[in-house]
């Protein structure tokens, strides 16, 4: 095995991204890890009181599993991200109002953001889970940035109604802990997740 392939294993695996984000994929391709992509038949819940760790965890499963039937082998991967603010889950704004009145909430405050993995040997079914978790400030903005930010579209398919790449850049003051995370996919978790996977289903 080359000391590329030793270093980052998933290069010689077949990976499954239950997903539609398209800034999933692209943090996949960033790093060259092939890929192909399967839409999960999964609707996300809105809740607002569930612990968030399990949450992520549960919803990442479902979605996991979703597509599970349609592949023989690789390894499945499901994903789901969330915005925590004073305990409560903020999922992705129904319309433009909500996003307004999310992005209100998290305006000048501190909240924390979730990201659950769940990988699946499609050929065994064995698997492994795991979470990252970042804290995140978003700066004090006003009304008026705070509907123009909402008219670029950027909030509408984003968990707590915004995004830390693309305009987003500008409205996040500080974080603490994986970048990548904040976007949707925490990369070194994903790495040892497959490594765990890797172990379990006897992987070189």
């Amino acid at each position: 095995m080359s000391p590329v392939a030793k270093a980052f294993p998933f290069s010689n695996r077949k990976l499954i991204l239950a997903s539609t984000s398209p800034r999933r994929r692209y943090l996949l391709r960033l790093v060259r890890i092939p890929h192909i992509v399967a839409h999960p038949t999964v609707e996300e819940q809105k809740t607002s009181d569930d612990d968030p760790v399990a949450h992520v965890l549960d919803l990442s499963a479902k979605k996991a599993e979703s597509v599970l039937a349609r592949f023989a082998e690789g390894y499945v991967v499901g994903a789901d991200t969330i915005v925590v603010l004073d305990g409560k889950i903020l999922g992705k704004p129904a319309d433009t109002s909500e996003a307004r009145a999310m992005l209100k909430l998290l305006s000048g405050r501190v909240h924390e953001v979730y990201t659950g993995l769940t990988l699946i040997d499609a050929a065994t079914g064995k698997r492994v889970q795991g979470y990252e978790r970042s804290v995140v400030r978003i700066r004090q903005m006003t009304p008026a940035e705070i509907s123009a930010y909402v008219a670029t579209g950027e909030p509408l398919d984003k968990a707590g109604s915004y995004g830390i790449q693309g305009y987003g850049a500008a409205i996040v003051e500080r974080i603490e802990g994986c970048y990548f995370n904040v976007v949707g996919l925490p990369m070194v978790r994903l790495l040892n997740l497959i490594r765990r996977l890797d172990d379990l289903c006897g992987g070189d």
